[in-house]
């Protein structure tokens, strides 16, 4: 697909790699939507880069239909889904008190990250398979955001690892659901990457998890993970794949 004047979807695209993704985007030609609970964030970086914000809560389906239609009705019917965001948090099994890890810790990141994640993809692509097709009889390409901790997670990654594990799951099974109307599906499985969350840590803490990396021996870059979206937005035969960058990373037991 070619990115010039294409509608993108961005979830999360407000912050860390989702607002790397919305510059590449755009400065590839694509007419992007920022779709994020932050409209605060959301709506500087649109006013920045002069595209569009929506506010989206991916847990609640009214308000992903309502940001679809709020951003097709602004820049057509979406070819490009990019899927960032996510949340993250991590908790052992059983605490020091003897106590077991509540559900509701668990069940809130999986609505979070699979089930969310899931809920756009599913009403996204409805709006694709509508569409006219393109070359080849493409219609649109999703990317979703797993982690290595779908592969490898860590004590605590519970709730997390099970979460990106979904999504890991359900690439192959989506990309042959949605071949039928020349849609395609990418999963991309971030290692440590220099999010702001990792920002927030002491340099000598990041500096520890990057010498773990084989290499390069430093955390990934936001720009590193939007170059790999836009490769497989622009590659017509990537599809229902899980891809890992992480730099050869495998994440230790703790």
């Amino acid at each position: 697909m070619q990115l010039q004047g294409q509608a993108a979807l961005v979830t999360g695209g407000a912050s860390g790699l989702g607002a790397e993704t919305v510059r590449q985007l755009v400065q590839a030609g694509a007419r992007v939507s920022i779709l994020d609970v932050n409209m605060e964030a959301a709506q500087a970086l649109a006013d920045e880069l002069r595209c569009h914000a929506v506010r989206c809560d991916i847990t609640d389906s009214d308000s992903v239909e309502t940001a679809l239609q709020a951003a097709q009705q602004t820049n057509g019917a979406p070819r490009i889904l990019i899927n960032c965001a996510g949340i993250g948090g991590a908790k052992r099994m059983v605490g020091k008190d003897g106590k077991p890890m509540p559900l509701e810790d668990f069940s809130r990141i999986v609505n979070v990250n699979l089930i969310g994640t899931f809920n756009v993809i599913r009403l996204a692509a409805a709006r694709m398979a509508a569409a006219e097709a393109l070359a080849e009889g493409e219609r649109g390409v999703i990317v979703a955001t797993a982690s290595v901790a779908a592969f490898d997670g860590q004590v605590g990654q519970a709730g997390y690892a099970a979460s990106k594990g979904g999504i890991t799951a359900m690439t192959l099974p989506l990309a042959r659901d949605l071949a039928q109307y020349g849609i395609r599906v990418v999963t991309i499985a971030p290692g440590l990457f220099l999010t702001p969350l990792l920002y927030k840590l002491p340099e000598e803490v990041q500096q520890s998890l990057a010498s773990s990396i084989p290499f390069p021996k430093r955390l990934g870059k936001a720009e590193e993970y939007a170059q790999l979206a836009l490769h497989i937005a622009t590659n017509l035969s990537l599809n229902g794949e899980v891809i890992r960058l992480d730099g050869a990373l495998r994440l230790a037991p703790r």
